[in-house]
């Protein structure tokens, strides 16, 4: 996503209300571990569980640097062996990242996040969503690719994913449109100004009949 730091800013506000007090914390999918080394310097104790050995080696280098090896751990796996190597019941929150659209199965995935998180636990979901990616590729001359993205199914619309998480058990508490504002823009632009492209997200965020139109959907929603 344009402006890493901008987003992990807004992620953390619509989440501040999950991370009042230290909490066990599973960045699902987390890559180099940006968002959770954030996280691990606030006091939480965050797993990386991640199918890359290089984004492994990377979160693991992190820690040593900012002296977090007691809180910020890498784990080698995906979501489809979550529940087999974490106890049931056992993680606070779940961020599940720009990691949906690339599942085998998102059904499984959601239920294996599910049965992990502990009675009460949040999952923080961001995903892409199908039709504004779409309009993306046909914007671009792109008409061949445009049709490809529609009809793939890995990339939910608005009801696909909320019906994913109550099929699961979860509850959905909130819902922002994500990237109405940054997805406009180039990386630049996003670098330059990132308080005045952040402001504009949230309001634009809180809208939910802009929630179709923006390119990645987030969802938080409790056990």
């Amino acid at each position: 996503m344009r402006g890493a730091a901008m987003w992990r800013r807004l992620l953390l506000e619509i989440l501040a209300d999950e991370l009042t007090e230290p909490r066990i914390v599973v960045d699902l999918g987390g890559g180099t571990g940006g968002l959770a080394a954030t996280l691990a310097g606030q006091g939480h104790r965050v797993s990386v569980v991640d199918p890359s050995p290089d984004s492994l080696a990377a979160v693991e280098r992190r820690a040593a640097e900012a002296g977090l090896q007691d809180r910020l751990t890498a784990r080698q796996g995906d979501a489809s062996t979550l529940s087999t190597e974490l106890p049931a019941g056992s993680v606070d929150l779940i961020l599940c990242h720009d990691v949906l659209e690339f599942v085998d199965s998102a059904e499984a995935a959601v239920h294996s996040i599910a049965q992990v998180l502990r009675p009460g636990g949040t999952l923080s979901l961001l995903t892409a969503q199908r039709y504004p990616r779409a309009i993306t590729h046909a914007a671009a001359g792109d008409f061949a690719g445009a049709q490809q993205v529609f009809t793939d199914q890995r990339l939910p619309d608005p009801a696909r994913a909320q019906a994913l998480l109550t099929d699961a058990g979860l509850q959905i508490r909130a819902r922002h449109g994500l990237g109405l504002a940054a997805g406009q823009l180039s990386e630049d632009s996003v670098e330059s100004r990132p308080d005045d492209v952040l402001a504009l997200e949230r309001l634009l965020a809180a809208d939910p009949a802009l929630l179709p139109a923006a390119p990645r959907l987030h969802l938080v929603a409790v056990r």
